[in-house]
């Protein structure tokens, strides 16, 4: 900095203006599209980090019918969202971001719905209303504009390659997933071996789209609108959790902690399967912050899916879901 206030120094006011160059180079930079995205959506990442969902899953408070549900709500997402990117893969604002192999999720969502519902597990899924309206938004954006599909993109995969992993060891824990991987297969990326290094190149490759500064200020505010979405939908699971814990309640299943129904830790032999104590610093979005290189909630409850839930071979004890959060609760990773 020193060096450049004395190369100034004594210049006339042309020579100034030519000398700016450094500082115009120092703008360039501020104005890349993963900085503004950083930047843009700091109060999105607040307003997240603070619901009761977050708090309640960073204590490990997770039901199994509502993981199913939310892995169910990632099915549709990233089926709209995939077949959006398929769509645009050759459009300049997206192509560079094109890495099919690498990130996309719906297979893997295909196995973990074969193995949480069973064979006819197409049957069983159904989208809800908040989800529904997320897809539909995707769906609009990928036909008709392409370049705002960045912003959920982002919001999605970056979030999975970091966050992402830390829910997964939570969920093989607190609800007894197989270590092999069966359920969790979403959060497995066979074909990326660094992830850090891998974040670095999407960023890269992000900041070197050919995007005017309105373009990119679009694009965060997409961003924005896509963390919204994602909340209605963790609004929506959390209204789910609830009518499960009553209904469980109402069955004659005993309360065994004093703690809110919806806040109640799973138990074996009478004893918390977790000890309920939450570090903020495991929170995904801490995680990444570490790693660097709002809607109001909807009213649905998922009332078709609760329906299918309230038979007696299907109910389970275990408290808030976690799949969805994969991708969301961990997408500050850039």
């Amino acid at each position: 900095m020193s060096a450049e206030l004395e190369t100034s120094e004594g210049l006339d006011e042309p020579e100034k203006k030519i000398s700016g160059a450094p500082e115009k180079d120092n703008h360039s930079r501020m104005a890349d599209l993963s900085e503004l995205l950083k930047e843009g959506t700091k109060e999105s990442h607040d307003r997240a980090e603070n619901t009761q969902f977050v708090k309640d899953f960073l204590k490990g408070n997770i039901r199994k019918e509502l993981f199913k549900l939310a892995t169910t709500a990632l099915y549709f997402t990233y089926s709209a969202l995939e077949e959006e990117i398929d769509r645009n893969k050759d459009h300049p604002a997206f192509a560079p971001l094109y890495f099919p192999m690498e990130l996309h999720r719906k297979k893997a969502l295909i196995r973990d719905m074969e193995y949480l519902y069973g064979e006819h597990w197409e049957e069983q899924a159904k989208c809800s209303e908040a989800t529904r309206k997320y897809v539909e938004r995707i769906h609009e954006v990928g036909q008709n504009e392409p370049e705002l599909l960045v912003a959920h993109a982002y919001t999605r995969y970056m979030g999975d390659l970091s966050g992402g992993q830390v829910l997964k060891k939570v969920a093989q824990r607190a609800l007894k997933l197989p270590s092999t991987g069966e359920g969790t297969q979403f959060y497995l990326f066979e074909n990326v071996d660094n992830a850090q290094q891998f974040k670095q190149l999407y960023r890269a490759r992000m900041n070197a789209l050919d995007l005017n500064l309105e373009t990119k200020e679009k694009i965060v505010e997409e961003a924005n609108k896509a963390f919204e979405f994602n909340m209605q939908v963790f609004n929506e699971l959390d209204q789910a959790g609830s009518l499960l814990a009553k209904e469980t309640l109402e069955d004659g299943l005993p309360a065994h902690d004093g703690l809110p129904t919806h806040s109640r830790l799973p138990t074996q032999d009478g004893l918390p399967v977790h000890d309920g104590k939450g570090d903020v610093r495991k929170c995904p979005y801490y995680a990444a912050q570490l790693d660097k290189g709002a809607l109001e909630g909807s009213s649905c409850p998922f009332a078709a899916a609760l329906a299918m839930l309230r038979r007696p071979s299907l109910q389970f004890l275990l408290a808030a879901s976690v799949a969805l959060a994969a991708g969301l609760l961990a997408w500050y990773s850039m």
